[in-house]
């Protein structure tokens, strides 16, 4: 409830997603000194898309580092930090360049808890923008949680608020395990409340962000305002679509989206992975397995389109997921 005064309700205060990412990263290191934070102009300058501002002031040189111009150093500077009692946060500027330190990411991080029998973990986070709809091209837009997907061993965050970026950011930062974590450059400005200090997500824990009775649309990151913007137009068609927010796709709360499924009996996803090897296509073959008897319709998936990402915003706007794509297929499936 909002703080009165004079008699008339306050305005509550907002935080950015821009500003909630250096907040939950100041959270952790007030917390705990064994958190650092390493990567290209995160120090001085605040970060590329401003998501670091603060943390030099109030933590020095010693504990946010900025780095040389290279993928591969920043993650095997992390892990060999993380391997021997640090836990460091490493930014990845655009998560395109995920594919320049791939071999650590995908060879080596996963791998040394298992490959130690416990003996060593490996905990750190690895931060990236992530996404497209703002026309930064072919190689600095692109979705990327589909390729963190297919690695064992690693942990996948995809905050959708201001509120789920603090929350997650400090559930990752607390784990054993490596965590990549996909900051959405098209929701840095968007706004709400600060969560409570101490606040914590648990990874893996989905949030249904809208009740509904007639289908489910499962989302993560940009694509939840997306979805809730086309839940509420159907709404005024008389069709009730319930959202949830996945949050995160490794752990993959299979449990959420079967509950929702049950009331609804309708699915459809939601995602700017390309439909070629996105998440939703895992995701819909457990619901085969383990909840086909909860459909009465086809399973539906809206998804990025098999091209690279154009410059153009009109031929981006084709390429990636949007409400009025989301409405036609619900509209469609509803009447099926």
């Amino acid at each position: 409830m909002a703080d009165v005064i004079d008699g008339q309700p306050a305005i509550q205060r907002q935080i950015t997603y821009r500003e909630a990412v250096a907040e939950g990263i100041a959270r952790e290191m007030r917390r705990d000194p064994a958190v650092v934070c390493l990567g290209e102009d995160i120090a001085a300058a605040g970060g590329v898309f401003k998501t670091t501002v603060g943390l030099l002031e109030e933590f020095g040189p010693g504990r946010v580092w900025d780095t040389p111009i290279s993928e591969q150093a920043i993650v095997g500077a992390a892990m060999g930090a993380a391997m021997t009692g640090m836990r460091p946060v490493a930014e990845i500027m655009f998560s395109d360049f995920l594919a320049c330190c791939w071999d650590y990411l995908a060879n080596e991080i996963p791998k040394v808890r298992y490959m130690t029998g416990g003996q060593v973990t490996v905990p750190l986070v690895v931060r990236t923008a992530n996404g497209g709809g703002l026309g930064f091209g072919a190689q600095h837009s692109q979705a990327t949680e589909n390729w963190a997907f297919t690695i064992p061993g690693l942990k996948i965050a995809a905050p959708a608020t201001p509120a789920d970026v603090i929350g997650m950011m400090a559930a990752a930062i607390r784990s054993d395990d490596p965590v990549v974590f996909f900051e959405h450059k098209g929701l840095l400005a968007s706004k709400g409340a600060p969560p409570p200090p101490d606040h914590v997500v648990e990874l893996g824990r989905a949030a249904v962000v809208r009740e509904g009775g007639d289908v489910t649309l499962v989302a993560l990151a940009s694509m939840v305002p997306v979805a809730l913007e086309a839940a509420q137009r159907l709404d005024e068609e008389g069709i009730e679509a319930e959202v949830v927010d996945l949050r995160c796709l490794v752990p993959l709360d299979m449990s959420t989206v079967l509950a929702s499924l049950a009331r609804t009996s309708r699915l459809v996803t939601v995602e700017e992975n390309p439909y070629q090897g996105g998440w939703g296509g895992t995701l819909v073959s457990v619901v085969a397995d383990e909840g086909f008897g909860l459909l009465d319709a086809p399973v539906r998936r809206v998804a990025g389109e098999c091209v690279p990402l154009p410059f153009a915003d009109a031929l981006e706007e084709q390429v990636i997921p949007t409400v009025d794509k989301v409405v036609a297929t619900v509209r469609a499936l509803a009447a099926y």
